[in-house]
């Protein structure tokens, strides 16, 4: 079996490495900002010091990171992926960043004869830990073939979008799809409650018709019982629709509701909820609406 570097074990990334473990992999950890997560040592997992002494000794290098910055750092920066890449070795990136960085990293990584995917996800928490995720990816053909192996063993849904850059774009157009549907749930929920109904059986018979969605399932039963403990934090989807209305900007393209969903993220940051669940978003809605709908 390979061995992988996997740089970033958070919310997401602890448990799409607990996966490649319970497959046989062997995993090892940089611990250049925080300290590897005892169970993962427990299961075998190896800790270095650095990403460069991490990069050492695998095949393949997954970054799990927050942001762009982030992401260069570790690739980049003092004692980072690079000092140690050679010919054979797959960087995969499977953070959340710009598609317009993402190619400039790509470009760079392959100058040392590696090569290079971008492969965000869609899933959340849940979807890490069931080995479920939605994994959208850019790059050359034969590196994704060469890294669907790993790829089987965290997600379902796998596609090749596209060339370097490709699976961040998607990733975009995903969280931008996101972000409206919790909003139209959360719309729909305060309305219902507010009129008289009880929102717990409205979601009910909604799921059973054409209005049906997994945030109607999953986001809308953490709406109903306040369960807003995050499994994709709501500044982290703040930053995802930023690079959206970024990139709509650049390319003349607008994109009103989503410039609203990222206002009602605004609302709830206002709030106290930065750290919040993004199902939280209700309570913007709520705050409008000068009603809850929890009883």
């Amino acid at each position: 079996m390979s061995t992988i570097a996997f740089i970033g074990t958070g919310i997401m990334g602890k448990p799409m490495a607990v996966n490649l473990q319970k497959a046989g992999y062997q995993l090892v950890f940089s611990e250049h900002f925080n300290q590897v997560p005892t169970d993962l040592i427990a299961a075998g997992g190896i800790a270095f010091p650095t990403p460069k002494a991490a990069t050492e000794q695998a095949d393949y290098i997954i970054l799990m990171l927050p942001n762009t910055p982030q992401v260069e750092e570790v690739l980049f920066g003092k004692s980072g992926v690079e000092e140690a890449l050679t010919a054979g070795k797959v960087v995969i990136d499977m953070s959340s960043i710009s598609p317009i960085e993402t190619k400039q990293f790509a470009a760079r990584v392959k100058e040392s004869g590696a090569e290079y995917l971008d492969a965000p996800v869609s899933g959340g928490e849940v979807g890490a830990i069931n080995a479920a995720l939605t994994i959208m990816v850019g790059g050359e053909e034969s590196s994704f073939e060469k890294a669907k192996p790993l790829f089987e063993v965290m997600g379902k849904n796998i596609t090749l979008v596209g060339e370097s850059g490709a699976g961040q774009i998607c990733k975009v157009a995903n969280q931008i799809i996101v972000a409206l549907n919790i909003e139209a749930v959360s719309e729909a929920l305060v309305f219902a409650s507010k009129a008289g109904a009880d929102p717990a059986r409205v979601r009910e018979a909604l799921m059973g018709g054409f209005a049906n969605s997994k945030i109607l399932e999953v986001h809308g039963e953490r709406m109903i019982k306040g369960t807003f403990d995050p499994g994709f934090k709501i500044a982290l989807h703040q930053k995802d629709l930023n690079l959206a209305i970024s990139g709509a900007k650049t390319l003349g393209v607008s994109l009103p509701n989503t410039v609203m969903a990222q206002g009602l993220f605004d609302q709830c940051v206002a709030m106290g909820g930065e750290g919040w669940d993004h199902s939280a978003m209700i309570r913007a809605i709520e705050q409008l609406a000068d009603h809850e709908i929890r009883k």
